[in-house]
């Protein structure tokens, strides 16, 4: 087996067993490939199991990628200041000659140009840096709507976040035919060099290349989830395409049903509001009832239309959710469980604190600029908030 004899020098021997028993050439390719290409460290490789999600926890904090607030179960994690939204420029589809033109106003670039600059980005990245190796479905595992996924990343916020917020679906890959193995989404991703706060330092090589033609999305040096979560939104790229071919959809779209409780019926609709507009507040109108937030797959069942959840947990934008206009919300981000908070302020009483929370916020702590007081400016002279504008909830 080609790749065996790098993937046995890093992982554990438990780590590649998992890998092994997969019986999957198309995953040990992937694997093999890229932890010679971007020469981790060491390569941890999860299943479904609790101790491994605990030791994905548990290496985020180790490594410095989140810190624990003041409920236990809570914790929180800084992006660099630069790097707190979507690379739109750096966010590029990798498209053959032929397709180029049609493709242009997505920002493509042509393949081979793309496939060389990303791998020579990509080359030796995680050097010295611990990785990690997870499975995951969008939508329910074993169903018409699954779509195994396969993320490595040297992040282990991203990968904690993802457990968060998708179905872990080792087991699936395990019961997969010989006939759909090599049919999953690959994501890899690296966050590159890091600073002294654990940060990306080398942002003007920011990439999200994305090859739709190949099922396969290249995230480098980036931390915000936007850019670096592979399964959000460079999935759903992917997804659109796949559906796009086989006669189905993917929706950037919520899914909630409105509850009539005197007629005991429930009418399902769906809004597709563009990002920051609501989707998340409105699926959470108290006394409704949510299927998903943000991102939707829909097809015809026995020549029904029906609709799932593309994931399992929410990534929301937390400005001005407060106990008076997001009150479901904001309940449950007081409750003491599994939450990542991004972005936002850590007071001297380890608690979060963003703007527009209807809360008195502390004058100092840290955020995303660092040691942070209030009235403080940035290098361009532009006073800093408790928190970005585009905090973050997982």
């Amino acid at each position: 087996m080609k790749y065996e004899a790098i993937l046995k020098a890093r992982m554990s021997s438990e780590s590649y067993e998992k890998i092994a028993a997969l019986k999957n050439p198309k995953v040990m390719e992937f694997i093999g490939s890229f932890v010679e290409h971007c020469d981790p460290a060491s390569v941890y490789v999860c299943n479904d199991s609790e101790a491994d999600v605990q030791y994905v926890r548990d290496q985020a904090l180790k490594l410095g990628e989140e810190h624990l607030l003041h409920e236990a179960k809570h914790t929180i994690h800084w992006d660099s200041y630069a790097d707190q939204a979507r690379d739109k420029d750096g966010t590029r589809f990798m498209a053959y000659k032929e397709n180029l033109e049609k493709m242009e106003a997505l920002n493509a670039v042509e393949y081979e140009e793309g496939l060389n600059e990303i791998m020579g980005i990509a080359k030796g990245i995680m050097k010295g840096k611990p990785a990690v190796v997870q499975f995951f479905s969008e939508g329910p595992t074993e169903s018409p709507f699954t779509i195994p996924c396969v993320q490595f990343t040297d992040s282990w916020y991203v990968a904690h976040s993802e457990f968060i917020l998708y179905r872990s679906a080792y087991t699936h890959f395990l019961k997969m035919k010989e006939n759909e193995k090599d049919d999953f989404f690959r994501f890899l991703h690296s966050a590159g060099d890091l600073d002294e706060n654990g940060n990306t330092v080398n942002l003007n090589k920011r990439r999200i290349y994305m090859d739709t033609q190949n099922n396969i999305v290249y995230s480098m040096n980036n931390q915000y989830a936007g850019n670096s979560i592979g399964l959000k939104k460079h999935s759903m790229r992917l997804a659109i395409n796949k559906s796009g071919q086989e006669g189905w959809l993917c929706e950037h779209m919520f899914i909630m049903a409105a509850v009539d409780k005197e007629k005991g019926r429930m009418t399902y609709f769906s809004g597709a509001y563009p990002s920051a507009c609501g989707k998340t507040s409105t699926a959470m109108i108290p006394g409704e009832k949510i299927v998903g937030d943000d991102i939707a797959y829909l097809r015809n069942i026995n020549g029904e239309f029906r609709a799932v959840n593309v994931e399992f947990g929410m990534f929301g934008i937390i400005k001005d959710v407060n106990a008076e206009d997001d009150p479901l919300i904001f309940e449950n981000l007081m409750k003491n469980q599994e939450i990542i908070f991004s972005n936002v302020l850590k007071g001297p009483d380890n608690k979060p604190y963003w703007l527009g929370m209807g809360v008195e916020a502390p004058t100092q702590g840290r955020n995303h600029f660092g040691d942070w007081t209030k009235g403080v400016k940035d290098a361009k002279g532009k006073e800093v908030g408790v928190a970005h504008g585009n905090a973050r909830y997982t």
